[in-house]
């Protein structure tokens, strides 16, 4: 299940455009897992990883110089060698691309736009654009000091060395105008967006999400309700309460949460009471949204599996089959759960304090799917347990992950 896709089959490629340390990355890897989570064949190219591919990573300031005749040559190559591989991959199939690399010079993005045009991919460029010092020192130190760049190199060397680098860049900065053609201008992580010839649905799409998402490094909690008395027979579906055992996974999960939390989080549950009493120790006043209620299971609401197997044995081996697009009887497959949860995932970018996430396990398999960057069809065979909770902080590529079990 996917958003309708360009007219006509129109493939697509977001160009990154901005200075070192303003969120290129960020934004790019964001896009990646949010389309490939929809059904998109997406593509993610990153030019730095072709310079340190081929050059070596540990490249000094005046490498990256505009009139540093000695590399310029050998960046640009390496430049056209990603773009090149970008358009071979459309021409296989690929429905999105993504170019991530600064950018900054009008006459670069000219040769990127004639060659996606002579291949029938449209352009839209993005641009991150930030002048706040405080936050490029702060992106810099968190993101780039780590970088294979710097390996065995002391940080204040790292840091006076890549903001070298980005003096480099903009020597010769151009923001992209509006002649250049279709733009998305990101300004100050967020704080402005602008826009120029967005048009159809899927860009309308793509900027509505853009607008929500945000550099933050505050945690995403994802865990089960506590054990509920249809657990232990394994039926499926209901709205049955929790047993002790899942009272108790209750009781532990708000310590848990109160132990790590600076601030106050937000907490999202299903409508169902099980989702409901696990976080009553903790808030009272959870947000219950429709869209985290457990898949439905439509007429095999609460039968257990075998009792489908040995009823409904098409439908049992139908669903081993393709366990993503299987829809049950009058209720839902994985791919209604993903498109069912969207509204929640842009919600949950757009959410700046630490957020816990109470749910079910088709719903948080569809949720960490998309958080943990998973092909669509993995979606349904990922493991999350009861009485665990899974850590997600951000990163710049993505999520640090750990997994806490409370209970045995």
């Amino acid at each position: 299940m996917v958003f309708p896709r360009q007219p006509d089959g129109q493939k697509l490629a977001l160009v990154m455009v901005g200075l070192p340390a303003r969120g290129k990355t960020f934004v790019a890897r964001k896009l990646q897992r949010y389309l490939s989570w929809l059904g998109h064949r997406t593509l993610w190219v990153n030019v730095g990883d072709y310079r340190r591919a081929r050059a070596g990573a540990k490249q000094p300031a005046e490498y990256f110089a505009p009139d540093n005749l000695a590399t310029r040559g050998e960046r640009v190559g390496f430049a056209m060698a990603a773009l090149d591989d970008l358009l071979d991959w459309f021409a296989g199939g690929g429905d999105v691309g993504i170019y991530d690399a600064a950018n900054t010079e009008r006459s670069r993005r000219d040769v990127i736009r004639d060659r996606c045009a002579a291949a029938g991919v449209k352009v839209l460029f993005v641009e991150s654009i930030c002048d706040d010092p405080n936050q490029i020192e702060a992106n810099v130190r968190r993101n780039k000091l780590n970088l294979p760049d710097y390996a065995g190199i002391d940080a204040g060397s790292a840091f006076s060395d890549f903001q070298q680098r980005i003096l480099q860049y903009a020597r010769t900065y151009e923001q992209v105008s509006d002649v250049e053609g279709s733009f998305v201008k990101i300004v100050d992580a967020g704080q402005k967006v602008i826009l120029n010839r967005i048009d159809g649905y899927f860009l309308a799409r793509l900027v509505f999400f853009l607008m929500h998402i945000h550099p933050t490094h505050r945690p995403i909690w994802l865990t089960r309700h506590g054990e509920s008395t249809w657990n232990p027979a394994g039926r499926i579906g209901g709205d049955p309460p929790l047993t002790p055992r899942g009272e108790r996974y209750s009781r532990a999960l708000a310590d848990f949460v109160k132990e790590r939390a600076t601030t106050c989080p937000a907490v999202w549950t299903s409508t169902l009471q099980r989702t409901i009493e696990t976080a009553m120790p903790l808030t009272k006043e959870a947000t219950p949204w429709r869209a985290l209620d457990e898949i439905d299971a439509g007429i095999c609401d609460g039968l257990t599996y075998e009792e489908i197997r040995e009823r409904m044995p098409d439908d049992f081996a139908a669903r081993a089959a393709d366990k993503f697009r299987y829809r049950y009887p009058r209720g839902e497959s994985y791919a209604d759960v993903i498109q069912r949860l969207e509204p929640a995932i842009v919600e949950l970018e757009r959410q700046r304090s630490p957020v816990l996430l109470v749910a079910h396990q088709a719903v948080l398999r569809a949720l960490y799917g998309y958080l943990a960057g998973k092909p669509q069809d993995e979606c349904p065979h990922l493991s999350i347990p009861l009485h665990t909770v899974i850590q997600l902080t951000p990163t710049e590529n993505g999520y640090d992950e750990q997994r806490f079990q409370l209970l045995p």
